[in-house]
């Protein structure tokens, strides 16, 4: 897991998670009421998220590892939600639901460890109706931290040990920028919002910055590369891309 998540956690690292997740929540648009599945849940964080704003969300997750520790936190959840969360055991590529069956649809942080993401985007598609949302966040692996990095090794040298930050980790399978993202989604879905999430996480000198400086300045700096990424994605740590269904 260390070639996917920093061992240690770090204040970009949790800013970079949060804002990840409430960005794509977000993007559903979902009300009280709404049905909701989350595509590859893993252990429902956010599952429990949309369920506390009202809607009613099924966790679609092959893992049965994963499932069981997502319906342990369902039970021990502190804040009763005053939607609802369902489990259900199942492959992305191959959802059992009827068509139109939800009134959204998202996978976060998942797109690029499928083999075969285009089926998942277009069960993903396939299950909301006309006027719901399907809802994509992945990582960017053309985003300015992944520039600065090449650039930084061509000036030091090859060298070193362990995962370079450019180089995808071993569970992914897809090499995601804003143009596959999009080129894929557009297939089965209108697209009509993109944003980004987040600048320069992973840089060391820059997580040392931060942790270096008081909360306040640390989190001011954040928002300001946070509200950069969302304005200009292409430069983003993550891509948050939506739209409705095509008929």
């Amino acid at each position: 897991m260390s070639d996917v998540f920093p061992t240690g956690t770090s204040v970009d690292s949790e800013f970079l998670f949060r804002r990840m997740a409430e960005a794509t929540l977000d993007a559903l648009e979902a009300r009280p009421g709404s049905r909701v599945v989350d595509v590859a849940a893993g252990v429902g964080q956010d599952d429990r998220a949309l369920a506390r704003r009202g809607a009613w969300v099924v966790g679609a997750e092959p893992s049965e590892r994963m499932t069981a520790l997502a319906n342990l936190s369902d039970r021990e959840d502190a804040e009763p939600p005053s939607g609802g969360v369902a489990r259900v055991r199942a492959w992305s590529e191959a959802l059992p639901f009827g068509a139109g069956a939800f009134d959204g649809a998202f996978c976060k942080g998942a797109l690029d460890h499928f083999d075969d993401p285009e089926s998942c985007i277009r069960e993903m598609a396939r299950v909301t109706h006309a006027s719901g949302r399907v809802v994509l966040a992945v990582a960017n692996f053309d985003s300015l931290t992944v520039r600065i990095s090449r650039a930084l090794e061509r000036l030091r040298g090859a060298g070193g040990r362990g995962r370079r930050h450019h180089d995808v980790p071993s569970d992914h399978f897809t090499r995601y920028d804003p143009a596959l993202v999009r080129e894929q989604l557009e297939r089965f879905v209108s697209v009509d919002r993109t944003t980004g999430v987040s600048l320069l996480w992973g840089i060391r000198s820059w997580a040392r910055l931060l942790a270096s400086l008081g909360p306040s300045w640390a989190s001011g700096m954040l928002r300001v590369g946070d509200r950069i990424a969302a304005r200009f994605p292409a430069l983003a740590d993550v891509i948050v891309i939506s739209g409705r269904p095509r008929s």
